[in-house]
């Protein structure tokens, strides 16, 4: 095989080749100066771009099939929080040098989600410099059906996918070099995000609202309540927390975790609580776990009740502009 020398062939080699687009929109791929999509009647598109840079969302010296993992995951996420089908995306690669271990393991497993999730690399760009990775994802939804921040109501039921507080969790065993049982399921879980599309698609025709929880729950819950105008009361003791978790850390800190630590994402949405029942009859069969953990209010701002005892909590999270990076 050719070894790539310079841009043209860094994509010829490694990314002329990348995913398929179920939606059959995509008319010409890589390869020219811009895409040709033709968008299937009766939809609308949705875009999200997504930015990682090594020493900020992962460590240097991070194998290129987990930051992979770790990107396209987290991209497709924004896209489940719409219950947008997902169809094509672009990447900007910024390269400190060619380094073709890491290139190939990168845009190997980078083939293998792609093709998993039904979306189709069309282009993007090279450049070098510290490495840096920015996809944006573009996704198809019948138009006026895309799930947005902005319709939660007082009276609705706050429900989580998943669990919370694990890719934190596994951020710590990072920073801290920690080995053990719990390891490798946290581990996982902060570098292979698995974006919730299916469960999207499923919620879809009862949530009034829905985000993806990046920043963490705290926070990204209340940019709902921001945007919908509503306050929010959850109940501590009923976040979904792993076994692996709770083991390694205990109830206290995988609490403060699945409320703040962030980058699990997983989503949080909204449903009537008169429609409760008809979403759990369409997740009967599912097998992602969904778990009721809290009710929107009338009054601004969220409050956590447990044992008969009510208290206020501030909306943490991460910001990119006031905290230190994660690394």
């Amino acid at each position: 095989m050719t070894v790539a020398t310079d841009e043209f062939g860094l994509i010829r080699d490694y990314f002329s080749d990348i995913g398929s687009d179920r939606s059959g929109s995509v008319r010409l791929s890589v390869g020219d100066d811009c895409a040709v999509i033709a968008p299937p009647p009766d939809r609308e598109m949705v875009v999200s771009i997504d930015t990682m840079v090594e020493g900020v969302h992962f460590e240097a010296g991070t194998s290129g099939d987990r930051v992979a993992s770790r990107l396209l995951g987290a991209a497709l996420s924004d896209l489940a929080a719409m219950a947008a089908i997902p169809a094509f995306f672009t990447l900007a690669l910024t390269l400190p040098d060619t380094d073709q271990i890491w290139l190939r393991a990168f845009s190997t497993r980078l083939a293998e989600l792609a093709r998993h999730h039904g979306v189709q690399l069309v282009g993007g760009d090279t450049t070098r410099g510290p490495l840096t990775l920015s996809i944006q994802v573009h996704g198809w939804t019948v138009p006026g059906k895309a799930l947005l921040r902005s319709g939660a109501r007082p009276g609705d039921r706050i429900f989580v996918t998943g669990t919370l507080g694990d890719s934190r969790g596994g951020l710590e065993t990072l920073l801290k070099n920690i080995h053990g049982e719990q390891v490798p399921f946290l581990q996982h879980r902060f570098f292979c995000p698995e974006p919730r599309l299916d469960t999207a698609l499923l919620i879809a025709p009862f949530a009034t609202a829905a985000i993806d929880v990046s920043d963490g729950l705290l926070a990204d819950l209340n940019h709902i309540l921001t945007a919908s105008q509503v306050g929010a009361m959850l109940n501590p003791d009923e976040l979904p927390i792993s076994h692996e978790l709770y083991h390694w850390v205990g109830e206290e800190q995988s609490r403060q975790w699945a409320l703040t630590g962030g980058e699990d994402f997983e989503l949080c949405f909204t449903v009537p609580a008169l429609l409760e029942p008809k979403l759990a009859w369409a997740l009967r069969d599912h097998s992602v776990g969904v778990t009721c953990i809290g009710q929107i209010s009338a009054t601004p701002g969220i409050v956590l009740a447990e044992d008969g005892q009510i208290w206020p909590v501030a909306p943490q999270g991460y910001n990119h502009f006031s905290d230190k990076g994660t690394m």
